[in-house]
């Protein structure tokens, strides 16, 4: 275990008691925002240097959400459960706890009551229901 660990695990207790299991998920999926918010940078230099890059609180949560659909499907609702994610709030909790361990950054207008509910989890990952068929039935 290295000091980084150590100090990442304590960010997220601090936080909430978040699992640091989601810390590969955020930031691949702060990935997945931004370039679905703003395209890809035309170099990697440009993603590290760029601060028009940025994306809001609601955008953020929007683009997890999508991010944890595509990589968990229909386990995406329980995986982020595991790690103490409940809501649209907790994402902020985390987002904050990593800028203030300068983690990430955030701009003057950006504040915790972005990632107040954008959705409801248990609507933004209900299992697909059927359709109805619409089908006449046979006749006998």
């Amino acid at each position: 275990m290295t000091d980084q660990d150590v100090d990442i695990r304590t960010i997220f207790e601090r936080a909430g008691g978040y699992s640091t299991a989601c810390l590969p998920f955020i930031r691949d999926g702060l990935a997945h925002t931004v370039e679905m918010v703003h395209g890809r940078p035309e170099s990697e230099l440009m993603e590290l240097e760029d601060e028009s890059r940025h994306v809001s609180g609601h955008q953020l949560c929007i683009g997890l959400r999508d991010y944890a659909i595509q990589q968990y499907g229909l386990m995406a609702k329980s995986v982020l459960n595991k790690w103490g994610i409940h809501s649209t709030r907790d994402i902020g909790h985390i987002i904050f706890a990593m800028v203030d361990a300068e983690l990430m950054r955030k701009t003057d207008d950006d504040t915790i009551d972005d990632f107040d509910g954008v959705f409801e989890f248990a609507e933004a990952f209900a299992e697909p229901r059927p359709l109805a068929c619409s089908a006449p039935s046979p006749e006998a």
